[in-house]
């Protein structure tokens, strides 16, 4: 059996490696380098505190992979479970929280619902009277990007796989029409600059190219680029490296310790746009956003006062769809998506990469059930929002 999967980052490499190591012959295409899209400018948050039980389960079978990943990959990713913060202005708001909390204790995840001022305990530097509620997770924290995706590579070449780089997919055959290209039955295999791979599976993991990939096979997905901006920022007041990952959920603003008592700062501040070009947009930060999410971010956590310095900062894209949940599934016959992860995709990259293996070689997924990843959901009205932080 033979597999081509469309995109190197993270979910395209997972996938790529746990195909392999159930005996399926792999060859990935990337269009740029490895981890030249979305993963090398993600902000490398892990988590359990979602609101829908797919995405919990999603994280709890990740991390499993996360705990243990030196161990598995010999590579330490400089993963720190420092915890995640959410903090509540509106009682609307901590309802929600209290409701996910319930949810995500059902599946073994340790959250809990907190005061604020018992929040301070954990990250010293909010001012409690701005928030009515908090949750936090000791299992939740952050890692490098760069090196798990590095690690996921090596282990993927390990296993045999083919990574291509600078080989972009023109086009995604199907069956159907008598002429062995483009029609309507099963997907068949890529064209691509060097020629054409026959396949009997092609994965979709082309992150924010999602949509053009899907369109290639003439398939509909509704998975738009939406940018995204961070800033290290060098604080009035040190920000401690046991600090949690922390959110007010109102203002979206967010920040996490880094070294030397610095702190990556963002926030949803970017709208998404199906028509954005993903090839061309803006990989720098805008001056205005970055003023306005220090000063957004200094109204509640003590630590971004007027001397705080922008030390360098940088944009990526998210892969978003309507509800802010994947897309994970055989779309067609033949064509697998793991795609449209909103923020998602790195930290539910080990579980996807085995989802994908599952489909393709036992016909469904066991892991985690997925029904709720399915595209159709659009059509029918059936998604469930999940709140899209980092």
């Amino acid at each position: 059996m033979r597999t081509v999967v469309i995109g190197g980052g993270i979910v395209g490499l997972s996938s790529a490696y746990a195909l392999a190591q159930r005996g399926v012959d792999v060859v990935v295409c990337e269009k740029g380098s490895i981890g030249s899209g979305s993963t090398e400018r993600a902000a490398g948050g892990i988590r359990a505190q979602f609101s829908t039980p797919t995405n919990v389960d999603l994280s709890v079978a990740s991390m499993a992979v996360w705990n243990t990943f030196e161990e598995r990959f010999g590579t330490d990713i400089d993963y720190r479970k420092t915890g995640y913060l959410f903090l509540a202005r509106a009682p609307e708001t901590a309802s929600a929280l209290e409701q996910a909390v319930e949810m995500q204790n059902e599946r073994g995840v340790p959250s809990e619902i907190l005061d604020p001022e018992v929040a301070r305990e954990h990250c010293p530097g909010i001012d409690p009277e701005k928030f009515v509620a908090a949750t936090y997770s000791p299992t939740d924290g952050f890692a490098d990007p760069h090196l798990a995706l590095q690690a996921y590579a090596r282990a993927a070449a390990d296993a045999g796989v083919d990574v291509r780089t600078k080989t972009p997919v023109t086009d995604v055959l199907r069956d159907g029409d008598g002429s062995g290209s483009r029609g309507e039955g099963r997907v068949t295999g890529v064209e691509t600059p060097d020629g054409r791979l026959e396949a009997d599976y092609v994965v979709n993991a082309a992150g924010p190219w999602a949509r053009r990939v899907a369109e290639l096979a003439e398939v509909s997905l509704p998975i738009a680029p939406k940018r995204r901006q961070m800033v290290v920022v060098d604080p009035e007041e040190p920000v401690p490296e046991t600090d949690p990952l922390t959110i007010d959920l109102e203002t979206g603003t967010y920040f996490r310790p880094e070294r030397d008592g610095e702190a990556l700062v963002g926030g949803h501040l970017t709208d998404s746009d199906p028509d954005r070009d993903p090839d061309g947009y803006d990989r720098g930060i805008e001056f205005d956003w970055a003023a306005d999410v220090l000063e957004t971010a200094s109204e509640w956590a003590t630590y971004f006062g007027p001397e705080s310095r922008i030390k360098r900062g940088w944009a990526g894209l998210y892969a978003v769809t309507p509800d802010d949940n994947a897309i994970l599934e055989e779309t067609v016959p033949g064509l697998v998506t793991a795609a449209g992860f909103s923020g998602h995709g790195f930290q539910h990259a080990p579980a996807t990469g085995r989802i994908v293996a599952e489909l393709i070689v036992d016909g469904e997924a066991s892991l985690v059930d997925i029904e709720a990843l399915s595209s159709d959901r659009f059509e029918t009205g059936v998604e469930r929002v999940e709140q899209n932080v980092v």
